[in-house]
């Protein structure tokens, strides 16, 4: 749904179905679907993990694309695109007023109030977590602040703090569009180090790396052409924002490196 009332727009604005705008719009779409990293980060928790992860993320992936195709039909049955581009925050509330009038209405508004709570709390959780395992690997550095308790408390702490500062200096576009940057970034990174250093230990399939590498190159170009003409300031923030972590880490992780070594030195 999301794609189709993006190329409405397209198609209001410059009278043409481009294949640029079409491609790009699968980055956002992308992190519809990104919920699935949860039961990764959750992985010392699960039964047989070796076995279940996998099945797990799989069957998410489905489930969520049942329900999105459930949604979208919903929707698109009982509004027409100008609606759903007019309702655009509220779609969902809107397609169930008809059927079921203002209670119908409220209840979904409710019922997303909810979902998004409960996707927003699992995903703060999921992320301390990894944030807790990687200071404890000591790939990232940390400070406590004079903060008590464990090491994901203070995680915790510091996600909520990012994620409420970004919600006060962008809106949701833009916090959006921020996410499909570095989303798509990361996974192109640890593709290419599981391709380049770990695929014989785990047993990937090289040929699956590459394309997922390509497509994902792909999409952000897409993205980045499409940004660079509606928003280039998001464009600037993102990649200021993707270099500064990449040279602090490597700035770190060469410092925490060259202590390694030194302590294995007789």
């Amino acid at each position: 749904m999301v794609e189709r009332v993006w190329l409405r727009r397209r198609i209001a604005r410059r009278g043409e179905l481009s294949a640029t705008g079409f491609i790009a719009s699968v980055a956002l779409a992308i992190l519809a679907f990104k919920g699935f990293t949860t039961i990764t980060n959750s992985g010392a928790e699960i039964t047989n993990p070796h076995r279940n992860v996998g099945r797990a993320i799989m069957i998410s992936i489905a489930l969520c694309v049942l329900v999105y195709l459930l949604v979208a039909f919903g929707v698109g049955s009982s509004l027409t695109i100008d609606r759903i581009v007019a309702a655009r925050d509220y779609s969902l509330a809107e397609a169930a007023e008809p059927a079921l009038g203002q209670v119908g209405f409220l209840l979904t508004v409710l019922l997303a109030v909810v979902a998004t709570a409960s996707a927003v709390l699992a995903s703060v959780f999921a992320v301390s977590r990894m944030l807790a395992m990687l200071t404890e690997m000591e790939m990232i550095p940390h400070r406590h602040f004079g903060m008590s308790g464990p090491i994901q408390r203070h995680t915790l702490i510091y996600t909520v703090v990012i994620a409420s500062t970004l919600a006060i200096l962008f809106d949701l576009g833009r916090i959006a569009s921020l996410g499909a940057f570095f989303y798509l970034v990361m996974d192109m990174v640890v593709q290419f180090g599981v391709w380049r250093f770990r695929r014989q230990e785990i047993k990937a399939a090289a040929p699956v790396l590459l394309i997922a590498i390509t497509f994902d190159a792909l999409v952000l170009a897409a993205f980045t052409a499409m940004k660079l003409r509606s928003d280039p300031a998001i464009v600037a923030y993102a990649v200021s924002a993707i270099a500064a972590v990449f040279i602090y880490e490597r700035s770190y992780l060469s410092r925490w490196l060259a202590s390694q070594r030194e302590d294995v030195q007789p």
